[in-house]
């Protein structure tokens, strides 16, 4: 049995956890294949590093182009991050006729077109599960269980650094601020947060889900993004009284051939299946036409559960090259790609006002409301022993996000209103 030969680039967590994955299950590995999988080279920044695994000093090497133009090299497996330069590294692969297997969202997400349309030219594989949701296999889902359906909205927790933040203000009333500091002495959020809580990092795995669900060139620019750095514990604790969650959500929506997509703080049902997904994990609705609602839950990050969706998409591979099928997937983007306008775009709103504390200031609030035709769920006004002013809560009807824009504009030229604190999307 020929070994199918695996160049690795970078060893750090995941590129450890990759390792130790077709080492110790090798004989599966075999099982499913027909053959040995070996790693063969990999990249590392530092030779002489101490590392948690046990591995081959003659296998470790500080130069990419020594792995990429290995001859006895079949595959490229990718967990080095960054863009330019890995976008160089993986095109030169593809050229050599190599079959890649990439964890990096960012990539995908600003690069993917020219990387699949290069391997589609070469007849080679690029397999990108561990790019979205860790261990979660949602996008080979996207790509082959529902490609007989029609999907309408994809809805996912695709961050969890933000979860886990949202989960301990939630669960524990503590400040944004504080929980962001425990979650970098953890780990589970960088020096310089700002991908995480500004939306940026689920903004680009939303890219890709969109592309994949809605089979349609979705681009990062299209994403409309807001992060989680201003949601209060005061926003959260009303959240929770009214019967919510708050989450920071991607919502990508299809109606006819009319795309959104958005990532933002949402208050989601406490009763929606969603809303129970707490810490670092992760979670992924979609709804299609026929097959209704469906979840996908699990770890989004980590070692083991990002190696095991690489270690699954190298399978795919050296299974295609059994048969000599790679190349032939055939999940592109072959709808127009048409947005909605904002008009078009409609969902529940909450928004939280301080308010002057005297008479006659509902009803010019909701006069402003019924203006710009924008039904009201429910009101409540009460007082603030904090504050000079009273604080009124707002839970709309579906009302378009034009209208929405329009009534935030006219409130914050209001006399009566001394500040717009909060403006949440509402779900289920």
């Amino acid at each position: 049995m020929k070994p199918v030969k695996v160049g690795l680039l970078g060893l750090g967590t995941v590129g450890t956890g990759v390792v130790r994955i077709v080492e110790r299950h090798q004989e599966d590995l075999i099982g499913q294949v027909g053959s040995p999988i070996v790693i063969e080279k990999v990249l590392v920044q530092n030779m002489d590093k101490a590392r948690n695994i046990e591995i081959d000093a003659s296998k470790l090497t500080t130069d990419a182009w020594e792995i990429i133009r290995h001859p006895e090299i079949d595959v490229i497996v990718e967990v080095m991050g960054g863009i330019q330069t890995t976008k160089e590294y993986l095109l030169e692969a593809l050229s050599l006729g190599k079959h890649v297997v990439t964890a990096n969202k960012d990539l995908m997400a600003l690069h993917g077109r020219e990387i699949l349309a290069k391997a589609s030219e070469n007849r080679c594989d690029v397999f990108y599960e561990a790019s979205v949701a860790g261990g979660i296999p949602i996008i080979r889902t996207l790509i082959e269980g529902f490609s007989s359906d029609r999907i309408t909205k994809i809805m996912g927790i695709v961050n969890g650094t933000t979860n886990y933040i949202l989960t301990k203000m939630s669960q524990e009333g503590a400040s944004y601020g504080d929980v962001l500091k425990e979650a970098q002495q953890l780990g589970y959020a960088e020096a310089d947060p700002t991908s995480d809580v500004e939306g940026l990092d689920a903004a680009r795995k939303m890219t890709i889900l969109s592309r994949l669900g809605f089979r349609s060139e979705v681009g990062l620019e299209d994403v409309s993004v807001k992060g989680i750095s201003s949601v209060s514990k005061e926003d959260i604790g009303y959240a929770k009284r009214l019967g919510y969650e708050v989450k920071l959500l991607g919502i990508a929506e299809r109606q006819d051939e009319f795309i959104s997509v958005s990532v933002q703080p949402t208050m989601v049902k406490a009763s929606h299946p969603i809303a129970s997904v707490n810490g670092v994990f992760n979670a992924v609705y979609v709804h299609g036409e026929a097959v209704g609602e469906t979840m996908f839950y699990g770890a989004g990050a980590g070692e083991l559960p990002t190696a095991t969706s690489i270690v699954a998409d190298l399978v795919a591979v050296v299974k295609n090259l059994k048969i000599g099928v790679n190349g032939l997937q055939g999940a592109g983007s072959y709808k127009e790609r048409v947005l909605k306008s904002d008009e078009q775009i409609s969902s529940k709103y909450f928004l939280r006002l301080h308010v002057a504390d005297r008479a006659g200031v509902l009803a010019r609030i909701t006069q402003v409301f019924a203006e710009y035709d924008v039904s009201l769920e429910s009101v409540i006004q009460q007082p603030n022993s904090e504050l000079p002013e009273a604080e009124i809560i707002v839970i709309t009807h579906n009302a378009s996000k034009a209208a929405m824009n329009k009534v935030v504009d006219a409130f914050q030229t209001l006399d009566v209103i001394q500040n717009v604190k909060s403006v949440y999307r509402v779900e289920g």
